[in-house]
């Protein structure tokens, strides 16, 4: 007989199956398969308030966290505390993985709740092992995983696309250009707020705020909060 308390965290894991089947390690799966991985893979589910530390540099990276709901703020931090976001995870991304796979033992970066958040904690070891019973998702899940390591070190060289930029403006126009091609629609959302997309881009907010506000001033892009639209495709590329 199973414990009341196995139930009810299964239960309470229903709520996210919808969100957990886009994410690439489990998409294609209904939800009887879906229950059978996560027992057989075992799980924890931790809640953070906003601005709450997920984990702190040098944490145990023995797991990785797939956001199921709110998103988490990975930051890097140099010796004078300068803070860098590094990336911006939503619902159904994943964080920490490359740490867990590759036997890093302590974290180098710090995790962040940018938004009440619920994050679902998933062992390394125990995805990377196949199991007594020799489950067939195993095989599937470590050619995902591999997959998605793969992509995200894309992500690190388009972050490194921006950062190479010389200016602020520069930064930004290639960052809003990048954000128009990934997400194939003009207007479109940013993830970030001003804040931290001065952190991610490395670049003083204020000085940014002003090279925003001069760019739509002539006509470049337009924007209200996190929507943006670029007007001037023209005059943009060249810069």
């Amino acid at each position: 007989m199973r414990c009341c308390k196995c139930n009810k965290k299964e239960k309470m894991m229903e709520q996210y199956f919808e969100i957990l089947q886009k994410n690439e390690l489990f998409e294609g799966t209904d939800e009887a398969e879906l229950r059978s991985m996560l027992s057989c893979l075992g799980y924890t589910v931790r809640q953070y308030p906003k601005n709450d530390m997920i984990w702190n540099v040098g944490a145990k990276a023995q797991s990785f966290g797939i956001v199921l709901c709110g998103q988490a703020q990975v930051i890097r931090e140099d010796w004078f505390g300068m803070r860098s976001i590094i990336a911006a995870i939503p619902p159904g991304g994943v964080f920490g993985e490359a740490f867990a796979c590759a036997g890093i033992p302590r974290s180098p970066v710090a995790v962040r709740a940018g938004a009440d958040s619920a994050v679902l904690f998933l062992s390394a070891e125990k995805l990377l092992t196949v199991c007594s019973s020799a489950c067939g998702f195993h095989s599937r899940l470590i050619r995902r995983l591999t997959r998605m390591l793969a992509l995200k070190n894309i992500e690190l060289n388009r972050k490194i696309e921006f950062m190479s930029r010389r200016t602020t403006k520069e930064k930004l126009e290639a960052y809003l250009l990048s954000e128009y091609g990934r997400q194939k629609s003009n207007p479109f959302l940013i993830a970030l707020d001003r804040a931290e997309l001065a952190d991610y881009l490395g670049v003083d907010r204020s000085a940014m705020s002003r090279e925003l506000s001069r760019m739509k001033r002539e006509g470049v892009i337009d924007y209200w909060k996190n929507s943006f639209k670029i007007l001037d495709f023209e005059t943009i590329r060249k810069s």
